[in-house]
C-alpha cells in the first residue's frame, strides 16, 4: 500500500514590513541626503532613515510634500532640511549637497530617488487628451518632448546629482554609500514605456561604472530595482493605463485585433501568490535601502537588487 499524501499546507501570505520598523541608533551621527524625498519610497526612506539617528536632508520638486516629509521628522526630534531642487538643474544639485554641509558637517550616505514614469509633472493630476504628448507610448506614437523629459530626469537629472555628491564624498576622504533608484525596468523591458525603460537601463550601467570608478576612495554605490509599489508615480501610471487600454479596445472593436502584451505579466511572484495580490510598499524599499546604506552592506558595491517580488524570476 501506497504511503498517503501529507495534506496540503494552507497557502500564506507575507507580512509587509512594518511602517514603524527601526533599528535604533544605526545611522547614528550620519547625515543622508535623499532626492525625491517628499513622497513614494524616498519618503518612507526618509522617515525610517531618521528614525534610525540619521540627519536627513530631504531633496524633492514637491515643495509641499518635501515640507511635510520634513514636518513629520521634526516632529519625532530628529533634524532635517528641506531644499527644493530640480536636479535637472547643476546649481540645485550643488546646493543641496552645500545644505547638507552648512547644516550638518558633511555627506555620509545618499539615496537617489528623483525619477518620473513619464514626461507628465509629478504634481499633474491625470489627464490624457491634455498630456498626450507626454505620456509613455509605444516608439512609434512617442513624442520628443515624452523621451526627452525622463531621460532628462532620470539619468541626465541622476548623473548631476552623483557629479555633487561624489565630489564631496571624495573632499572628505571618509568613503560613504550610494543607493540609485532603478525599476525591473532597468533590467528588463515593459512594453509600451520606451524612455522610462531605457533610461532605467542607464541607470544599471551609472551604477555599475560609479561601483567601479569608486571603490578606491570606499564608496559603494548599488542600485535597487522593485516591480509595482504602492506610491503616487504608480497610481498615476495605472491610471493612464487603464485609459490607454480602453482606447486599444474601442479601437479593436473595428480593427485587427493584437495580443495584449502589456498585462501578459501584470504582477510580481509574491504578487501572485499574495491573497489580496498586493503590491510592494515604499517601506519593504526603504529597509533595503538603508541596509545597503548601512554597515552591514560593507561588502556589497556594483549590485542592482531586485527588489521585485520575483518579478524578474520567471
Amino acid at each position: 500500500m501506497p504511503e498517503p499524501r501529507p495534506p496540503q499546507p494552507a497557502p500564506r501570505d507575507i507580512t509587509p514590513v512594518d511602517p514603524d520598523q527601526a533599528f535604533t541608533g544605526r545611522f547614528a551621527g550620519r547625515t543622508l541626503l535623499i532626492t525625491g524625498g517628499a513622497r513614494g519610497i524616498g519618503r518612507a526612506t526618509a522617515l525610517r532613515a531618521a528614525r534610525e539617528g540619521a540627519h536627513v536632508v530631504v531633496a524633492d520638486c514637491l515643495e509641499a510634500e518635501g515640507r511635510q516629509t520634513l514636518a513629520e521628522i521634526q516632529a519625532g526630534g530628529r533634524r532635517a532640511v528641506f531644499v527644493p531642487v530640480d536636479v535637472r538643474r547643476n546649481d540645485d544639485c550643488q546646493r543641496m549637497v552645500d545644505a547638507a554641509v552648512a547644516a550638518f558637517g558633511g555627506l555620509d550616505g545618499v539615496v537617489n530617488a528623483a525619477g518620473v514614469m513619464d514626461g507628465v509633472p509629478p504634481a499633474d493630476a491625470v489627464d490624457l487628451q491634455r498630456q498626450r504628448g507626454l505620456v509613455f507610448a509605444p516608439i512609434h506614437e512617442a513624442g520628443d518632448e515624452y523621451w526627452d523629459r525622463v531621460m532628462d530626469i532620470n539619468i541626465g537629472g541622476l548623473f548631476k546629482a552623483l557629479r555633487c555628491e561624489l565630489r564631496q564624498m571624495l573632499a572628505q576622504g571618509r568613503g560613504g554609500a550610494i543607493v540609485n533608484i532603478g525599476s525591473i525596468a532597468g533590467l528588463i523591458g515593459l512594453a509600451g514605456n520606451p524612455a522610462y525603460v531605457a533610461s532605467k537601463h542607464a541607470v544599471t550601467g551609472l551604477t555599475r561604472n560609479a561601483a567601479i570608478d569608486y571603490a578606491p576612495y570606499g564608496i559603494r554605490v548599488n542600485s535597487v530595482n522593485m516591480a509595482g509599489t504602492e506610491t503616487p508615480m504608480t497610481d498615476a501610471a495605472y491610471k493612464k493605463v487603464m485609459q490607454l487600454e480602453a482606447e486599444k479596445a474601442q479601437a479593436a472593436a473595428t480593427g485587427p485585433k493584437l495580443p495584449n502584451v502589456a498585462f501578459a505579466k501584470p504582477l510580481s511572484l509574491l504578487g501572485i501568490c499574495d491573497s489580496k495580490n498586493r503590491m510592494s510598499t515604499p517601506w519593504e524599499q526603504a529597509a533595503v535601502i538603508l541596509f545597503l546604506l548601512s554597515d552591514d552592506a560593507s561588502n556589497i558595491t556594483g549590485a542592482c537588487w531586485a527588489t521585485d517580488g520575483g518579478w524578474t524570476t520567471f
